[in-house]
């Protein structure tokens, strides 16, 4: 069975999970994650997972916090890609990749909310692509003004409700999420 259903899997990686910036409930989070890319798979959808990587620091390519965090469950079907901004099309064979495979809907989830998680999202709506915003299964870390929790609620809500790029995110929670 094959769908026209992708799932993203943003910045799940080693640096975002343990020390200092370790996310919010990080492993709580990828148990979710890895419910929905599950099903996703079971139901013929593609899963990709996405990379953050710099020259240097935490996310340089290769090094030890830059790879998959602990726990994340990858299969060999899935389509691993890089990105160096916070937007996943931003100068990445994304958007070609999905189009290519007949994509026209997106469930989003990962780290960073407030960057990367949000970017995309508001990239892929301006794109076309309706999107499925895995409520409880993106994370961030607290900033000096809200905590962890308030910036993931803060998001799930105002995604939800923007209507101008005419394609809308409906932030649903992991065990809700419809896979086919």
């Amino acid at each position: 069975m094959t769908t026209d259903l992708a799932l993203l899997i943003i910045d799940v990686q080693h640096a975002l999970t343990r020390g200092a910036y370790a996310c919010h409930d990080a492993d709580a989070v990828i148990t979710r994650i890895n419910d929905v890319s599950a099903r996703v798979r079971e139901r013929g959808g593609l899963v990709v997972v996405i990379q953050h990587e710099s020259p240097d620091g935490p996310f340089a390519h290769g090094s030890p916090r830059w790879q998959l965090a602990p726990g994340l469950i990858t299969a060999p079907t899935d389509v691993f890609m890089a990105k160096r901004a916070t937007d996943s099309f931003h100068a990445t064979p994304l958007d070609s990749l999905l189009r290519d495979r007949g994509i026209h809907r997106l469930i989003i989830c990962g780290m960073q909310t407030d960057f990367c998680v949000d970017t995309t999202t508001r990239r892929a709506m301006a794109l076309g692509y309706p999107v499925t915003l895995v409520a409880d299964g993106h994370t961030t870390m607290a900033n000096q003004t809200l905590t962890a929790p308030q910036i993931i609620a803060h998001h799930n809500e105002t995604l939800s409700n923007i209507a101008s790029f005419g394609p809308r995110t409906v932030a649903v929670p992991a065990a809700e999420v419809d896979c086919g």
